[in-house]
């Protein structure tokens, strides 16, 4: 659970990066569905997990974790999408006790914390748990999606930050990438 808490202090870090870059993306861009973007394919673990992210998300792995602490950051250009996907240690904790610390955990940094929801979903044919909700940072909400799986035991997290000025356009995107999720 100290890595959980650990990792969570990393997305806080890019969360609040996110919030002091107020800048807007194109709005031509915002009127682009989430169906109209291109996806590229990303593969972790020896291709063990595998998912795919819109287009213009790059990895940041280098600048923000690496690969030697199993933590992978892909983010936009102007750094206010990001997907953090972190390779934890074994647990024998279930998958909603985990997102129950998580959401704990979440509610102590941000009172006005809101939970969409906390529910279990497939990923290809693994269990997963998937906890949406909407986080406040120095005034500056994002959509936050969070997928819990185990593989082998091991804690597999992935994190999508999304701005929440468009929250529908936000669940679409974190949908669409949760979608694409299969663990082998």
């Amino acid at each position: 659970m100290r890595y959980i808490t650990q990792y969570l202090g990393i997305f806080l870090v890019v969360l609040g990066l996110t919030a002091c870059d107020q800048k807007k993306e194109d709005p031509k861009q915002d009127q682009q569905s989430a169906a109209q973007r291109q996806q590229q394919n990303i593969s972790l673990l020896d291709g063990k997990l595998t998912f795919s992210l819109p287009q213009d998300m790059s990895d940041q792995t280098g600048k923000l974790g690496t690969e030697s602490n199993n933590m992978h950051v892909y983010a936009n250009g102007n750094g206010q999408q990001a997907v953090i996907v972190i390779i934890g240690d074994e647990t024998q904790l279930s998958l909603s006790q985990l997102s129950q610390k998580l959401q704990d955990q979440q509610r102590n940094r941000d009172p006005q914390l809101q939970v969409v929801a906390d529910k279990s979903i497939m990923l290809g044919h693994t269990q997963g748990q998937q906890l949406d909700s909407v986080v406040s940072t120095n005034n500056h909400s994002n959509w936050s999606t969070v997928v819990l799986a185990k593989l082998n035991n091991q804690l597999i997290t992935l994190q999508i930050s999304l701005p929440a000025d468009n929250q529908s356009q936000s669940q679409s995107i974190a949908s669409e990438i949760v979608q694409s999720i299969v663990i082998h």
